[in-house]
Order: structure tokens, then C-alpha cells, then sequence
């Protein structure tokens, strides 16, 4: 059995992480699920921790088994990082290795694992040149982006910004080779 951790970011796109986790599931993966404080204004946990059937982590003090750094032994036992979705906000973090949160320690220590982010944003955050910028060094550093579709977004403009399909992230999961 494959492991997984996804990441969930606070964007609106954030509901959409129950129907992946679901089809990641259903495709026979173990998936934990880490979430940033902000992901939870969009999305309870608990719905993600009952789809996953583990726990959902978001303090990075929260740690799962005493004695065990949980953002350091998960690492140990996945296939793929994925984030998804990433906002703007987490991929500069991950850009300059910056750790605040459960999601962007576990992003530093599987700097040698499978890393993928689907971005979520409004069009204009997502074409502006320094989070273009951000992605392109992500990519230099081994990270994959499933690029975002062009769509009708949250704030009813229409462009390059909404979530790709699940569908799609979860044929490029299934995709990678450890």
C-alpha cells in the first residue's frame, strides 16, 4: 500500500480535499491528512479524519505518538507529498524553507520524497510575477505542479486559478514512481 500526506491551505478550493482523500482511498492508499490553521475556516478536520481514517493534524506541537516527531517519522513511511490546494501564501514558505506549521515542517524533511502542489488562487495571484516566480524555484527543487484550470472562480471572475480537477491530481499521485 502506497502512502500519502496532502496538504490542505486555506483556499476556498479547500472542501475539494474530502472528494481526493475519498478517491485516494478508494484507489487503496494510506492517506494522513495535515492541514494550516486557515484550511480549517473551509473545511472541518473531523470530515477529513473520518474520510482518511486518521488522525488530521494541524499544530505541529500535536504530535500523534509520544517519544515519535510526527513531521519527521511520516516522512519516513510516504510515496508523495502533495499539497493541494497550495495558496499562494504556502508556496513562498515552501520557496524559502520557512517551518511555522505542521504542514511546512513535513514540507522540509521530505525534501527528498515525491512533492507535488496543485495550486488554488485568484488568476491574478497566481500570474503575478513573484508567485511565478515561486513556482518555478519550487520546480528547480523537485517539486511538481499540477496546474490550475481556467474557471469560473469564488470571486466570480473567470481565469487561470481554480483547483485542477481531482481526477487529474489523482492520476498524477498515481503516477509517481518512488
Amino acid at each position: 500500500m502506497k502512502t500519502i500526506v496532502i496538504g490542505v491551505t486555506g483556499s476556498i478550493a479547500a472542501y475539494k480535499a474530502a472528494d481526493l482523500v475519498s478517491q485516494l482511498k478508494k484507489k487503496g492508499w494510506d492517506v494522513h491528512v495535515v492541514m494550516t490553521a486557515s484550511a480549517q475556516q473551509f473545511i472541518p478536520a473531523l470530515t477529513l479524519e473520518i474520510l482518511s481514517g486518521n488522525k488530521v493534524l494541524v499544530d505541529t506541537f500535536d504530535e500523534e505518538v509520544p517519544n515519535s516527531i510526527y513531521h519527521v517519522e511520516i516522512v519516513k513511511k510516504i510515496d508523495v507529498f502533495l499539497i493541494a490546494p497550495a495558496t499562494a501564501h504556502t508556496i513562498a514558505k515552501l520557496r524559502y524553507g520557512l517551518a511555522d506549521n505542521m504542514l511546512s515542517n513535513i514540507a522540509l524533511v521530505a525534501h527528498q520524497k515525491s512533492k507535488i502542489i496543485a495550486p488554488a488562487m485568484n488568476t491574478q495571484m497566481y500570474l503575478n510575477p513573484l508567485v511565478q516566480e515561486n513556482i518555478k524555484a519550487l520546480k528547480e527543487q523537485g517539486w511538481q505542479e499540477i496546474e490550475p484550470k481556467e474557471s469560473l472562480l469564488a470571486c466570480k471572475d473567470v481565469g487561470i486559478g481554480a483547483l485542477a480537477e481531482i481526477e487529474d491530481i489523482v492520476k498524477v499521485v498515481e503516477q509517481v514512481k518512488q
